[in-house]
This record gives C-alpha cells, structure tokens and sequence, in this order.
C-alpha cells in the first residue's frame, strides 16, 4: 500500500542527509508526523531560515550569515597565519582545541577526479588570491588524512610554494593519551618517521 505522496516525499527528502537510508528515513519521517509534529514545525521553519540567511564567508568561504564572518573580522586573530581544512566542521574542531589563533579557509570539499570535483569546485583560486595578498606568511594545511586529503594537501602545497609561500602540513601520529597496543600499524609507523626531538 503506497502512502501520501507528501509523506513519500518527505521519506525522500530526509535521504539526502549523510547516513540516512530508506528504513531511516521512513522512521524519521513517521516520528516526526506521530510523536514530534512541534518539532517537525520547528525544523522546517530552521531550514527556511537558514537557507534564507545563510551564505558564504567572502573571506574564509564558511557557512555565515554576514559577508565576513565574526571569525575573520576579529581584531584578536592572527593574519599572517592561514589555515586551510575540507569543511566547517574540521574547523569548528580546530577552533575546539583551542591551539591556534590564526585565520581560515574552507575548501567546502577536496579534490577527488573520480567523484568530478577538480580544483573549481574546491574554490583554490581564491585560496590562492588570499594567500598571496600580502598579509599572510604561512599556510598550514590542515585537511584529512585520506588519500583525497592527502591529495589535496600536496596540490594545494605546491601551488602556494610556487607563490613563494610558507606551507607546513599538520603532523599525524599517535593520539594523546593511546596506548601502542592498540594504535593501528601505518599510524605507529607515520609516528617514527615524523619524530621529533625529544
């Protein structure tokens, strides 16, 4: 028996988040209409009105609702520094840790040719410009340690070396507090070869 072609699009609608099958969404969906209809009510007007308001830093590229962020407007920030991460979320966790006072820029992705995402798609051009305006002096690299990221550190690394830049890459290695029975093998072994003077 086929439902309401409202509640079917509402099932589909909820697919598009990451994670989230058919089963999932279909429980979503019957929950929010059963048990949560304020809430349901509540997400909706949350999503108009983040679509709405919500842009593009012209800046760093993250998620903000003024032309310029808080974040790069703040006079507390340090503009010879530029950190480069895949996503808002990576740098909300940089942010988390409390380690750096630098600026950032967000790549909204990283270069992956096999899902058709090249080098426009992750904006590098303006990576480029604002790293080469003249205030910044370092570019840390800061995206994940996949072979994507990877990838994407290398490339980005020797566009802005090519600038005459400063480019240094986040180190990897064994979480505070891990123990080295149970660190898997390649991250106990990028560990040895980036040592450091003890």
């Amino acid at each position: 028996m086929k439902g309401p072609s409202s509640l079917e699009e509402l099932i589909d609608s909820l697919r598009c988040l990451p994670g989230v099958g058919p089963k999932s969404a279909q429980r979503m969906a019957y929950h929010l209409l059963q048990r949560a209809r304020p809430g349901a009510q509540r997400l909706a007007q949350a999503l108009t009105q983040a679509l709405e308001r919500i842009r593009h830093c012209e800046m760093c590229n993250s998620f903000a609702e003024e032309a310029v962020c808080a974040l790069c407007r703040s006079p507390r920030r340090d503009k010879s520094l530029l950190c480069v991460v895949e996503s808002p979320t990576d740098l909300a966790m940089v942010e988390q840790a409390q380690c750096y006072q630098g600026l950032y820029f967000v790549l909204m992705g990283r270069l992956s040719p096999l899902d058709g995402i090249g080098p426009r798609e992750i904006h590098l051009e303006r990576l480029i410009e604002r790293a080469s305006g003249g205030e910044v002096q370092e570019v840390i690299l800061a995206t994940n340690f996949t072979v994507e990221g990877e990838a994407t550190a290398h490339y980005i690394g020797e566009l802005l070396r090519a600038k005459g830049l400063k480019v240094s890459r986040i180190a990897r290695g064994l979480p505070a507090g891990g123990e080295l029975e149970h660190v898997d093998s390649s991250t106990l072994a990028q560990a040895v070869v980036e040592r450091r003077e003890a």
